[in-house]
């Protein structure tokens, strides 16, 4: 039986099932990307930008079919579907508008010969495995810079995206990329194994958990691949004393609760200081205890089911798990009853370090917040995880908060905002969130030959 599986998670029932890769298929699937490259390679800058802009005109076109989509697969509120689509679409047309430059090549100074030139070269057939919490955008992330940069494709996605894998598989060749520079295979975790091993595969990036991601990181060294890893996060909100608790507390209570809470980048962590602390918890506590949790395509939903029955099953135990610890649980962190994956919100509170609470990632619509006494209480206490991902501090003395969130240890650290994403801006993390960067500039050096072409006359 094939695992790659609509099952939605609003019904709980399976609604459609996709034929997975035969066993031995993966290898003609290696043959076409290799193949194809050479004429890839070869098309005009210009001509790749163009379709690349043809992409993101469709996203726009079909952005209330894209976002019911995965409504249906994946259970995101409708409002936030349909912001992804534009997002997705914003990212195919940034490198549309800003590949070319990025691969102009680059003159250094001569250092004693005629010249020194640095060339952005693609490297070939390269491999994604993307999740299911942002179905459009974490592909758009990786897909752009590299059919932009000259790359060939083999898109894996989470096996409950299969339909909108088909979707976004269409959308690439109806623009005019050739069949065989992107596609869209139903593998295996083996197979992908078997595939980056293969020396005609250049190259590997996967967005997923920090089990996946060592794996793959392990067959890419044993084969020397480079890969790109975005694994998970527990990000880390400070509040800092000269903020008003209700303004941010409202906005870590409207971050945590976007997609479900499941993303690597929400706000997981909330450290306020312990003067605000009543009026910040019951501010959340409120928040949550509010939010309409139900059918993702009612456009009054701010919170639909999780990924699955399973997905859910395992927050709410994390949830349970945090109480009999000795965690205060002030409202929600139970399954709903009835059909499909929902729970309602569960704000934590006493959570310490001997808790499991206190280093997993929860990824669901839970908040636990932490009370301190200093701003260096917070930065230690924010730093004190395995993740690196990204990071929040909030204050209205930019300076002092921009102090606090330079020592963060992560990735992207934000002022006065938490998780941005746009396509010029660099994501990625440290530490056990993966390594490598997605977007902007960054994103197109990844998978690429940066070659140096010098030229000296011969010496007479």
């Amino acid at each position: 039986m094939s695992t790659y599986v609509t099952a939605n998670p609003t019904t709980g029932k399976t609604e459609k099932t996709f034929e997975q890769l035969g066993d031995g298929a993966w290898a003609d699937v290696v043959s076409r990307s290799a193949g194809a490259f050479p004429a890839w390679r070869a098309t005009p800058v210009a001509e790749r930008a163009r379709l690349l802009s043809a992409i993101a005109d469709a996203y726009d076109a079909r952005a209330d079919e894209l976002a019911t989509l995965i409504a249906t697969e994946m259970g995101k509120p409708i409002k936030e579907a349909a912001g992804e689509v534009g997002l997705a679409a914003s990212i195919y047309r940034w490198y549309a508008e800003h590949g070319a430059e990025l691969l102009t090549p680059e003159s250094l100074p001569p250092q004693g010969a005629e010249e020194s030139l640095v060339e952005t070269e693609p490297i070939g057939p390269l491999i994604g495995v993307m999740p299911w919490n942002y179905p459009y955008y974490q592909v758009a992330r990786f897909v752009a810079p590299n059919l932009m940069v000259g790359n060939t494709i083999m898109l894996k996605h989470a096996s409950i995206c299969a339909a909108s894998s088909e979707v976004m598989a269409e959308i690439v060749h109806t623009a005019g990329v050739s069949k065989d520079a992107y596609i869209n295979v139903f593998a295996s975790s083996g197979q992908i194994a078997e595939m980056i091993a293969d020396p005609r595969v250049r190259g590997i990036s996967l967005t997923g958990s920090e089990r996946a991601g060592a794996s793959v990181a392990e067959t890419a060294g044993k084969n020397l691949k480079k890969a790109v890893l975005e694994l998970g996060g527990s990000d880390a909100f400070i509040v800092l004393d000269d903020s008003d608790p209700k303004t941010t507390a409202k906005a870590a209570a409207k971050g945590r609760l976007s997609n479900a809470g499941q993303a690597c980048n929400s706000p997981k962590r909330l450290i306020v200081p312990n003067s605000q602390l009543d009026e910040f918890v019951s501010t959340v506590v409120e928040y949550f205890a509010s939010a309409q949790v139900g059918d993702p395509t009612d456009p009054k939903t701010r919170v639909g089911p999780l990924s699955s029955i399973d997905a859910r099953d395992t927050v709410v135990a994390q949830v349970k798990r945090a109480v009999e610890q000795g965690a205060t649980l002030h409202t929600g962190g139970d399954a709903t009853g009835g059909e499909g994956a929902f729970m309602r919100p569960a704000v934590l509170t006493g959570v310490t370090k001997e808790m499991d609470a206190y280093s997993e990632e929860i990824f669901g619509p839970v908040a636990v917040i932490y009370g301190v006494d200093s701003p260096d209480e917070a930065i230690k206490l924010a730093n004190d995880v395995d993740f690196g991902l990204s990071g929040s501090v909030w204050g209205t003395d930019i300076t002092r908060a921009q102090e606090v969130a330079d020592q963060l240890e992560v990735g992207m650290a934000y002022v006065n905002e938490h998780g941005t994403t746009l396509p010029g801006l660099p994501f990625g993390g440290v530490k056990r969130s993966g390594f490598g960067r997605e977007l902007g500039r960054w994103g197109m050096g990844e998978f690429v030959n940066t070659r140096l072409r010098r030229t000296a006359r011969i010496a007479k």
